[in-house]
């Protein structure tokens, strides 16, 4: 069951919400459907809320309106648990190389996706060396800033880059992030040839990033793995080096998005 906060709690909550989830909660599999004066009855709540709540929840397809009025768990809620379900299948599969590819590189290893014009990780295995990169998993960084997000970016096709690029705003991190479109595009012209992306400090002062891309069957670009670590024990001359053990790595993760063409 769900836990509710009380109106007593922090005063950021929407309220809404918690009704909305705890008219949500009600329904079970022994009782999959609901009328509005039941609903009423059970939350506690006037049937005014019940009806608003209902009309706004059906619209978004987290609820359906059964034909005798009464109403039932929607598609929205399954394609949400679905999307749950699909990155707890691939990190199941990715977390013993990760662990295995972040041992051999001796750095933090991440792995990618772009989502909602993002760079979004999906899974993440901790350098042994101590120095813990504050990235976690199910959090999202610029696309303009990461390894991870340009070498995304580069391989997308024109129509979908130019509409994440239209909407990135460029933000400054340090002195050394990309601010400009057009520096964008060639900095993407140029990884999308060497197929491996840096991030220099382009984030974070005293940190680099390599990323490399992860593919499908069909040999689209689905995902990138990359490396993190301080720039004091990042060399130029080691790329080549880096590489060759994130590319041996990553024959094992791509089993894991082997059947997908882009992921939710």
């Amino acid at each position: 069951m769900i836990c509710f906060m009380t109106d007593s709690d922090d005063k950021k909550i929407n309220q809404s919400i918690i009704k909305a989830f705890k008219l949500l909660d009600v329904f079970t599999e022994e009782k999959k459907t609901w009328g509005v004066r039941e609903l009423a009855q059970k939350t506690g709540y006037n049937k005014s809320t019940v009806y608003r709540l209902l009309f706004t929840l059906s619209s978004l397809n987290i609820l359906h309106q059964n034909s005798n009025d009464k109403y039932s768990l929607g598609s929205k809620l399954f394609e949400l648990g679905n999307r749950v379900s699909i990155y707890k299948a691939i990190t199941n599969m990715t977390r013993t190389p990760l662990k295995h590819i972040a041992l051999d590189i001796q750095e933090t290893v991440l792995l990618s996706i772009l989502k909602e014009r993002q760079v979004f990780h999906i899974d993440k295995a901790d350098s042994l060396h101590g120095l813990k990169i504050n990235t976690s998993i199910g959090s999202y960084q610029p696309v303009h800033a990461t390894a991870s997000g340009k070498l995304l970016l580069s391989f997308l096709n024109i129509p979908e880059k130019e509409d994440i690029i239209d909407h990135t705003k460029f933000e400054p991190y340090t002195k050394s992030t990309i601010t400009s479109k057009s520096k964008l595009l060639a900095e993407l012209t140029k990884i999308k040839h060497q197929e491996y992306a840096l991030d220099i400090e382009e984030l974070e002062t005293g940190l680099v990033c390599i990323a490399i891309p992860v593919r499908n069957k069909k040999g689209h670009v689905i995902a990138s793995l990359s490396a993190s670590g301080p720039l004091s024990r990042f060399k130029m001359e080691n790329i080549t080096n880096y590489i060759t053990i994130l590319n041996k790595g990553m024959k094992d993760i791509e089993s894991a998005f082997y059947d997908f063409d882009k992921l939710p």
